[in-house]
């Protein structure tokens, strides 16, 4: 079984991969797809099932594998160890074969890598953590394993974009004027937009960062959308990890 997924980037040093949709992977599920997602309405047993079937496509130990219990939050964690990080949506790590993994479906996935000086990173940037500074406290907490600001390198992935980013006037006022569109109805986020922002102001430089142009929401057969599916809306995942040295 072939899983589809965007190749965000190789060397022999890191390999950095995004998920898609995979409709044609369980049909049968109550979510069908390559959803790994345990915040969904489908049994834990298949989205560990999916997951297997993710990292067996990257050729990846499962058990070497990190991810948080994100929470929209601005909390980034150094990881020593596989395994759940509690109430954190950001990790980081200059360990090799030691994965960093987000979940997302419409929220932005962000892979960091500093091949140089051999540390990762990862974060999930929804509206709510853009807002909280999740992305320059993961450049932050790179910098402090030894990353130089200007030699990180960014994959932002797709994520739902400004056209389809409707949000109320409560939302719309926690981000600067520039990044909220007002010629619609009711305003519209731009939160790729806010991110780029983000890392260049971190440091980051202009040639170093990969926006992916995709929009989860009018692209339902490549991504999941929570603002499209609702609660049927599964998970993609977002997977770095550093090769072995050896």
């Amino acid at each position: 079984m072939k899983i589809e997924h965007i190749s965000c980037f190789e060397s022999d040093k890191v390999s950095a991969r995004f998920s898609l949709k995979n409709d044609q992977v369980g049909k049968s599920d109550v979510i069908p797809g390559l959803n790994v997602g345990y915040n969904t309405v489908e049994e834990k047993e298949v989205a560990d099932y999916k997951r297997m079937l993710w990292f067996q496509s990257l050729g990846l130990d499962i058990d070497s594998a990190a991810w948080g219990i994100q929470i929209h939050g601005d909390t980034v964690q150094e990881v020593e160890k596989p395994g759940v990080y509690e109430k954190t949506d950001g990790l980081v790590t200059n360990l090799p074969n030691l994965s960093l993994n987000i979940f997302v479906a419409d929220c932005a996935a962000l892979l960091f890598w500093d091949e140089i000086n051999g540390v990762i990173g990862a974060c999930h940037a929804g509206w709510r953590g853009a807002v909280a500074g999740i992305v320059p406290n993961t450049v932050q907490m790179m910098t402090l394993k030894g990353a130089k600001s200007n030699a990180i390198k960014v994959f932002v992935s797709p994520c739902i974009s400004v056209k389809h980013f409707e949000v109320g006037e409560e939302v719309a006022t926690q981000f600067p004027e520039t990044y909220v569109n007002r010629s619609f109805e009711k305003p519209h986020v731009d939160l790729k937009s806010f991110i780029y922002h983000q890392l260049t102001e971190s440091g980051i430089e202009v040639s170093n960062i990969k926006m992916h142009d995709g929009c989860t929401f009018s692209e339902p057969h490549n991504y999941y959308s929570y603002r499209w599916d609702g609660q049927q809306a599964g998970r993609m995942i977002a997977t770095i990890v550093l090769k072995s040295k050896g």
